[in-house]
């Protein structure tokens, strides 16, 4: 039986972002919620790493947030040339 209720704030985007994803997979917010909740108890942490990113990390998403050296490709192909790949 489920009785425990969750309230919590977030951004309207975010939200409705996560919404769009979740209906993609066919559950709904309160099944993602639960299936997040028993993924913590099984791992007995987050399921996924949280780690503070470095200093050329942070620049990298700094500058990606100003829109510079963003870079396009025509094709995945071209881009793996280029990654030497």
């Amino acid at each position: 039986m489920k009785t425990a209720t969750i309230r919590a704030r977030t951004e309207p985007g975010l939200k409705a972002d996560a919404e769009r994803v979740f209906r993609k997979l066919g559950i709904s917010s309160s099944e993602a919620i639960n299936l997040f909740y028993s993924q913590v108890r099984l791992r007995k942490g987050l399921p996924f790493p949280v780690e503070i990113p470095n200093a050329a990390t942070r620049e990298t998403f700094e500058k990606t947030d100003r829109g510079e050296d963003l870079h396009e490709y025509p094709s995945l192909a071209v881009f793996f040339k280029k990654m030497g790949v």
